[in-house]
Parts: C-alpha cells; structure tokens; sequence
C-alpha cells in the first residue's frame, strides 16, 4: 500500500465530506467479541452510551462545528459490512482460534446498521446519547469517539499552509520514531496498538501502525486492537472485553446480592464463548481490591489480567500477590497493562516486572495522538483529552464504574455511593487522568 502524504492530503482536502469512519470495522475488536456474546445471552437489554468529557475546561462544542459533527454521524449510520469483511472475519483464524464468530452471528452482523443518536449543544459541550438495544448501541462507541477527536484535530489544523503542516506531521513522525527505537531495546517487548478511541486521525494511525509493524517487527509488535487496520496490514486483531460488561450487569441486578455478584457473572457469560488467551480478567469496574476479595477460586485459572485505572506497577503486584495467595505461579500468567501508557511507563513496567510474569502492552493515546510540541506555534487543541463515552443507564437503571481511580468514575452520585457501601472504598486512590 503506498505511502499517503498526510500533511499535503489535510491540506489539500476540499470535498463536501471527508469521512472519519469508512467501515464499520473500524472499531476496536473486542467490541465484535462482546457483541456476539451480548448478541447471544442478552438481547433484549436496552442500554444507553454517553459522551464524557472528562476536562471541561475544553470546550468541544466551541471547538467543533455541530452540522460537521452530524454528518460523520450520519454517514456511519450508513454504513454495512462489505462481502470482503464477512468472508474475513468468517474465515480467519483469531487468538489462534478458527470460527470464533459463529456462522448465525455473522448473519445477523452482515446487516447490521448503528443506531440513531440524540445530539445537543449545551454549556459549550455536546450533549451526545446513543439509547436502544444494547447489542446495537455498544457499537457506537468507538466510532462516536474517533469522529469527536478527528473533528477537533481537523479544527486544529484548519487555517495552517503546506509548509505549516509538513512541519508539524514532520516533528510529529520523528517524535514517534524516536519512541520506537526506545522500544526496540525491550529485547522481550510485546505491545499493540490501543489507539483508535483517542486518535488524531485515521491516517495517523495507520501510519503509526504500519511505522510499529517495520520498527519493532513481528516479535515485539503483536498486532492492533483495530480490526479494520489488522485486516488491511495482515496483523493480529487483538482485544478482550471491557467495563461496559460488569456495568450492565450490575445495573440490571435485581438486588444487592446480583449486583456482587456481577462481575463474576460477566466472566462466566465470556467463558461460555471463549477460551485460552481470551481468558482476561479486567477487575477494576468497581475496584480492584474488592474484586479479588470475593473472586471464587476458578478465576485465578484464567490466562491473565488487565489491570486498566491502577498505576501499573502497583496494580500488577496486587494482582501477583493475589495469584501467589491462591498457589498459582504468576510466571505462568499474564499481565496486559494499557491505563495512559507511554515509552517511560512501559519501560518501567518492563523492566519491574521481568522475568515474574509473562507481559503485554496495549499503547494507546500516546501512540496515535501525540503532537504536543509537534506544531510551529502553541496550538492547545492538538493535546488529546480524556474523552469517554459509557453506558450510563441499563434497563432504565442508571450504570455505574467506581474505577480504582475515582477520577475516572462515572455515574449518579448516590448510585456511586450505593455502589461504594457495597463494593468498599480500599485501594481506590485518585490521580490525575490526562488520556
């Protein structure tokens, strides 16, 4: 595939609408893996997303035009899965897997369409709701997030010239090599790219994944979470599950107990679909501590976790103190770390955890959405931001994520304390989140 030129393609770019989301198949994978299980077990829950932003002091609806924002959404409601998506994602052979998508899943996906959406400008921030089937609107999340970003970094860059942006993407690719060959020292690195929610733009993360697949080679770089990309560059599409898994759950509970009990429903609900390397436990919906507390027995056979809002090293020796606890070998396990990561994160972890346990890197925001600095001239709009978008209500019910940082909790305030009498405070520290 040639090289695009982006700096003269943003430049040049003149047509009515320059799509962000040209497929429904970019997206991260492991929304195609809770799909099929939300697809099989719970069909008819309704859930709604919401768009977060976490940093309020950015104002997104000043910074982005609204009638854009409605037509890339409108334009991903529009889009289907083509023949070549469906024999490809029938046919090829995933986490070393064969089939793993079940023929009357693929059947139902071929003519799978997004759902409506409720936009609203309100305060300088967009007030943006996807209500329905779960199964339909969990498929807006990582699209909805990817139109947001690149329309802000479209905004960014509107009024430079050539020169300007050859600039700019010029600094922005050294930056990025320059990372790249700090990795390469990591002689037993695995990382992916985690990158598609926050990224600058979908040009920039294919150059940033294609850049990865020829810096780091095969060995150390183990493939990209957006399916999409996997496909066209012949890498492996990699993810697991995510928050919106216990949130559900536990916003349908029907008492106290159930909503306990959740998260480890969720687990029993992925074994019943997948096995093996898809084993991943992401513990911190409602805080890591309280999840290995009242965690029976069986989950510390699973391949590994995902410790998401936790600082890494701390959050992975809780984990390994955990598993040694239960008299299982954490050298037979595996950590996946991928909460704000960057080159001196990952090599800390690396280099800490070593030869204990087995380990991999999901590196996002800073992969694909690093240009401080990167302009000419001070230009704040190019510095990614926290941006989210969650289940906030299921069933009626309001949702909730404690998170082991309480800066990134999401929720109604007294559902959040409700949430807190019953999963406990212990081991939730905040810190500041900046990705």
């Amino acid at each position: 595939m040639p090289r695009t030129d982006i700096a003269r393609r943003v430049y040049n770019h003149a047509w009515k609408l320059d799509p962000i989301v040209r497929s429904l198949l970019d997206t991260d994978f492991y929304k195609l893996l809770m799909l099929q299980m939300i697809w099989g077990l719970y069909p008819k829950v309704e859930a709604t997303f919401s768009l977060i932003n976490r940093r309020q002091t950015v104002r997104l609806a000043d910074e982005i035009d609204e009638e854009e924002l409605r037509a890339q959404l409108d334009h991903a409601r529009s889009l289907r899965m083509s023949k070549k998506e469906m024999i490809w994602l029938a046919g090829n052979s995933f986490y070393g897997s064969k089939q793993i998508f079940a023929p009357d899943f693929l059947r139902w996906l071929e003519d799978f369409r997004l759902p409506e959406y409720r936009l609203e400008k309100r305060d300088g921030q967009f007030e943006l709701e996807f209500p329905g089937l779960w199964l339909e609107t969990t498929m807006w999340e990582i699209p909805a997030l990817a139109i947001i970003n690149e329309l802000r970094s479209r905004a960014a860059l509107k009024d430079y010239g050539p020169f300007t942006l050859d600039v700019t993407y010029a600094r922005a690719k050294a930056k990025m090599w320059e990372k790249v060959e700090r990795l390469k020292a990591l002689p037993e690195l695995r990382i992916s790219d985690f990158g598609t929610r926050r990224r600058h733009s979908f040009l920039w993360q294919r150059w940033c994944v294609e850049a990865l697949k020829e810096g780091l080679g095969s060995t150390k770089f183990t493939g990209t979470s957006n399916v999409l990309m996997a496909m066209d560059n012949d890498l492996e599409a990699l993810g697991t599950n995510a928050h919106e898994l216990p949130m559900v759950l536990a916003a349908i509970a029907p008492n106290d107990q159930a909503l306990r009990a959740a998260p480890y429903q969720v687990l029993q609900d992925w074994e019943s679909y997948y096995g093996g390397n898809l084993l991943i436990v992401l513990p911190d919906a409602f805080g890591t501590t309280a999840f290995l507390r009242d965690a029976p027995d069986w989950v510390a056979d699973w391949t590994g976790f995902r410790p998401d809002s936790a600082p890494a090293i701390e959050g992975g020796e809780k984990i390994i103190k955990w598993w040694k606890e239960r008299g299982r070998d954490p050298r037979d396990k595996l950590l996946i770390f991928s909460d704000g990561l960057d080159v001196d994160m990952i090599e800390d972890a690396y280099h800490h955890f070593q030869g204990r346990v087995r380990m991999a890197f999901g590196w996002g925001t800073n992969l694909t959405n690093d240009f401080s600095g990167c302009s000419p001239f001070p230009n704040p709009q190019l510095d990614p931001i926290s941006l989210v978008c969650k289940v906030s209500e299921a069933e009626g019910r309001p949702a909730v994520k404690l998170s082991d940082n309480p800066e990134k909790a999401t929720g109604e305030r007294s559902e959040i304390e409700r949430y807190l009498k019953i999963f406990g405070n212990t081991g939730r520290v905040a810190h500041k989140v900046t990705v």
